[in-house]
């Protein structure tokens, strides 16, 4: 019997993607040796260390990290790109030697568009003294390469760029960043926790010091991440315990999560062109709905102008209040969001909007679409025609 409820239809990605069946095949299958701590020194734990340093290396040669010796990059397993993203700032702060113990003498870069588990850091140094600056964006969300050269000084410590932003979707200029960094000794910490597994990547070809990625916004699974360390690159370790990944990070390596992460980016490897194709397609078909089937509100398409990842549609509905809309859309069984996942529950105005130099009246009506390799032309076209029908209503209701 139906329940009459609709179909519901998964469009935030962004936030989390389902595990593809095949990553599920290979965390159960992994799950199933017997003696998975890869540090016993017994035959279960060698095989153990045998499948975890498989994968280890694969999903370095995947990210165009290099595993190999005599200069080989380090992958650091940890919780999450939380985790990994404290573990690249913080750890490379408190390597540096010639830090000063004064803390208004120590400078850090970010840029105004970071994930909040990179502008929390540098709202904490900053509560300790450290002087911090955020490199804005242009009207597109474009980072201001810059500004980059006119905020380094003798004194900056780490500069941090984000290479897609989760909320707009909207791709960095890294590689020049990191360039500008390299000629002034400064290492740069990129999260490319959005970028893995939606666009091309190569960690030694972006010329960062470090590199966070995290699987269950690519298919893997949740409950781990992981920190490329470029093999010069020194880290003072955040958690103690073990001597776990040479001390870097201590913990019993999940080997079963290790294994599901280097699946998930061995079947983007394998399907990229076509994956891509498939995502922007869907999204330029369901942006283009939208403006032909919305009249109660103006569209603003934040970052439409410039490179984009392929699944990501951030779009303000001028006139339209976001939570109302966000609200109708969950009933009527769309799922997207209003922000960050990780800023979930805020009724702040988004950052990144904000950075933008966008207005409050857009800002405060902008909803995140963001599709999958598993979403159809069919669950797209019935999402836009939802959308369509609930603005339309709210419009008529607010000219009541």
């Amino acid at each position: 019997m139906s329940t009459g409820r609709p179909t519901r239809i998964y469009l935030d990605h962004n936030a989390t993607t389902p595990i593809f069946p095949e990553v599920a095949d290979a965390v159960c299958a992994s799950w199933a040796e017997p003696g998975l701590n890869p540090s016993s020194q017994h035959a279960f734990g060698h095989r153990a260390r045998r499948a975890l340093d498989e994968a280890h290396d694969r999903i370095a040669e995947l990210l165009g990290a290099k595993p190999t010796l005599p200069a080989p990059d380090r992958v650091i397993f940890t919780s999450g790109g939380t985790e990994a993203n404290n573990l690249a700032v913080l750890g490379t702060l408190q390597t540096s030697a010639a830090r000063p113990a004064d803390p208004s003498r120590n400078h850090l870069i970010i840029s105004a568009i970071e994930h909040p588990s990179i502008t929390a850091i540098a709202e904490e140094l900053e509560q300790g003294g450290w002087q911090v600056d955020r490199l804005g964006v242009d009207r597109n969300g474009v980072i201001c390469v810059d500004e980059l050269r006119r905020m380094l000084r003798p004194e900056t410590r780490v500069v941090a760029a984000m290479l897609a932003n989760n909320e707009t979707g909207v791709i960095q200029p890294v590689a020049e960043l990191a360039a500008i960094c390299a000629e002034h000794g400064v290492p740069l910490h990129t999260d490319a926790a959005q970028a893995a597994g939606k666009m091309p990547l190569s960690f030694r070809a972006l010329g960062a010091s470090t590199m966070t990625i995290a699987p269950h916004k690519f298919g893997g699974p949740v409950g781990i991440g992981a920190l490329l360390v470029r093999h010069d690159v020194d880290l003072t370790p955040q958690l103690f315990g073990g001597r776990q990944q040479a001390g870097f990070r201590a913990g019993t390596i999940p080997v079963t999560l290790a294994v599901g992460m280097c699946r998930a980016l061995e079947l983007w490897n394998a399907h990229r062109r076509g994956w891509l194709d498939h995502l922007k397609k869907l999204r330029d078909e369901f942006e283009s709905a939208l403006r032909r089937g919305i009249e109660s509100a103006r569209l603003v398409f934040f970052g439409e102008a410039v490179d984009r990842l392929p699944n990501t549609s951030n779009v303000a509905f001028v006139g339209l209040d976001r939570q109302a809309l966000f609200m109708a859309l969950d009933q009527a069984g769309v799922a997207c969001s209003a922000g960050s996942a990780c800023a979930s529950g805020s009724s702040e105005p988004s950052p990144v909007l904000e950075a933008m130099g966008f207005d409050p009246a857009v800002i405060s009506s902008a909803l995140r679409f963001s599709l999958g390799v598993a979403t159809t032309r069919v669950e797209v076209d019935e999402a836009a025609q939802r959308i369509i029908r609930i603005c339309n209503n709210l419009g008529r209701q607010k000219r009541r």
